[in-house]
């Protein structure tokens, strides 16, 4: 699916085809999206081929007067294994056409041009949209951090009631998450650092604003990816260490009750022996025997729950 959007001072309106220094802008292309943009807007196919790659990491790609920029954007994944993740979203120009080309459908896109309508605003040239649709993804990254902080709180408040093996590789999945998160933010923010040097003034006009806004979202973007991780990760290590004390409290409770079994046992086991033990004459033989296996299973019951085994 393709739409035309053009730069107005009330932000980006949709036009029904392209018209010079618009944006073409393709989401989940089919063969005709392809085709339109190979034979009518003349873009590099090795392009459209690098940006389908979904490990394609963030980088900066020339072939002719086209630039090729790649960014990782966040999801929400339809792997039940991984709940986000990133995809890349390609951004090629040349001096009259703007493309953008992502196989993923993604809510980053949309959200960018809701928000220049809603805040009237005028994207000027090529770099500043670059560098807005950058910030966008920065934001969403927050978006989408924060989602995965609430399902951490949420998993961890269900292993504290009972530690199920689904609460712990829901929280596996969502450490995966941080980590493409991670490795795609501190991509992004390389890439922010190449574009700065390619687009200058005065051929560009440069909002240093912007690009300080940019500069401090993928900053805070990465910081809150590594605290979660870091919460994360010691978070898993506290319940592996839980589980083991568990386990081992298990085993105490076990061997206890085993022992405790065991004394009557023993004793019953002595005494049922086809041998004169001249006890079996007396009347109250068997009562005593029951009574002093009791009274020494009780004993060492209250020995073990003097030491804390029970």
């Amino acid at each position: 699916m393709r739409k035309y959007l053009y730069a107005e001072k009330t932000g980006f309106a949709e036009k029904t085809q392209w018209i010079p220094n618009s944006w073409v802008n393709v989401e989940t292309p089919d063969i005709n999206d392809i085709q339109y943009l190979i034979q009518e807007l003349h873009v590099p196919e090795s392009f459209l081929s690098d940006i389908e790659d979904t490990d394609e990491r963030p980088r900066i790609d020339y072939e002719g007067n086209w630039l090729l920029t790649i960014l990782r954007i966040p999801i929400i994944s339809k792997d039940e294994t991984i709940p986000f993740s990133t995809v890349p979203i390609g951004i090629m120009t040349n001096d009259e056409v703007i493309v953008t080309v992502c196989y993923f459908k993604t809510e980053v896109i949309s959200d960018f041009i809701r928000y220049t309508q809603r805040k009237q605003l005028m994207v000027q040239n090529k770099y500043e949209l670059i560098m807005r649709l950058i910030h966008s993804s920065a934001v969403w990254f927050l978006k989408y951090l924060k989602k995965i902080n609430n399902e951490i709180t949420q998993a961890e408040n269900a292993l504290a009631k009972s530690i199920r093996n689904e609460d712990l590789l829901r929280l596996m999945n969502l450490q995966k998450s941080l980590v493409f998160f991670n490795t795609s933010i501190r991509g992004n923010e390389v890439m922010l650092t190449k574009l700065q040097s390619i687009f200058k003034e005065p051929v560009y006009h440069i909002d240093n604003d912007l690009i300080e806004d940019v500069d401090t979202e993928l900053k805070q973007a990465h910081n809150t990816v590594n605290i979660y991780s870091d919460i994360l990760t010691g978070t898993m290590d506290a319940f592996a260490s839980v589980i083991s004390n568990n386990v081992n409290t298990i085993m105490k409770r076990m061997t206890s009750i085993s022992i405790i079994l065991m004394v009557p046992t023993l004793i019953a086991s002595f005494y049922g022996m086809n041998v004169v033990n001249y006890w079996e004459e007396w009347d109250y033989g068997f009562l005593v025997i029951v009574v002093g296996a009791v009274a020494l299973s009780a004993l060492a019951f209250y020995i073990f729950r003097k030491i804390r085994w029970f």
